[in-house]
């Protein structure tokens, strides 16, 4: 298969929106790079060339938390130009913050904060010497909103909803675009994997992967500064906006304790 003209690091996306983000690339004949810290990117892969589209799939097993994982995905692009980094990777933890294990809770972190922030120095530095290039970063609605029972993760999520909006003016004259991707509660293996099947987010009804990562592509290439999916999603931060934070907490609080599940 020919190389195409247009490049795209996925990271993340061995499952959910990750995976649908990388799905859009390839279906807009982006040859693309994808990584996770699972082997199952390696499926994810088969399935995307199978799937056709027009551009070549690679992917890389790295552990994004780490600053050798992040440079493992960075040496795996061969020094080619990105046109498209979608800093997808994350990892959620529910329950009370003091009884979660802290190796637990520092993988949250890395992943979410440190991994993320290193992977795009690397890669936007090189972006903006070409001065050409779009960035996408998946926060969340989560970020607007204290995370009782979610608390480091709502936390990374605020990070990064505030790092995207600065990173964006920074770049404001260039032409690299930064785009925040903040969705709301999602079809995807990420409440199971956070221990959260036994709460009313986890059991409620979600939005689909695929039409959030639509959205969130689109908006990167029109080259919107952030897109929040979903009529719900919209109303539910407009509303974390002027409600004070203690009350936030609580109403967190009933949507992601232990046994709030609904029955």
């Amino acid at each position: 298969m020919p190389i195409s003209e247009k490049f795209a690091i996925i990271t993340g996306s061995s499952t959910g929106i990750g995976l649908e983000l990388a799905r859009c690339c390839v279906h807009e004949g982006f040859d693309i790079l994808v990584a996770a810290d699972e082997p199952e990117i390696e499926r994810a892969a088969s399935e995307l060339r199978a799937e056709g589209g027009g551009g070549q799939v690679e992917a890389v097993l790295a552990d994004l938390s780490t600053t050798d994982g992040v440079d493992r995905l960075y040496s795996a692009a061969k020094g080619r130009p990105v046109d498209i980094l979608m800093a997808n990777a994350g990892r959620g933890l529910g329950r009370a913050f003091l009884d979660q294990e802290f190796e637990k809770a520092r993988a949250v972190i890395d992943t979410n904060i440190t991994g993320t922030v290193y992977l795009i120095h690397r890669i936007g530095n090189d972006m903006r010497r070409r001065n050409s290039a779009r960035i996408l970063i998946t926060g969340s609605i989560a970020g607007f909103t204290p995370g009782s029972f979610q608390a480091v993760y709502n936390g990374s999520k605020a990070f990064l909803n505030s790092f995207s909006f600065a990173l964006r003016e920074e770049l404001r004259g260039s032409e690299v675009t930064v785009t925040c991707l903040m969705p709301g509660a999602t079809e995807t293996e990420f409440f199971k994997r956070a221990d959260m099947m036994d709460t009313k987010v986890g059991t409620e009804e979600k939005d689909d992967a695929a039409k959030v990562a639509r959205a969130g592509f689109d908006a990167m290439m029109r080259g919107e500064g952030d897109i929040v999916t979903g009529l719900k999603n919209k109303i539910q931060s407009s509303v974390a906006n002027v409600t004070p934070a203690g009350a936030l907490a609580k109403q967190h609080r009933n949507m992601a304790e232990p046994g709030t599940a609904k029955r």
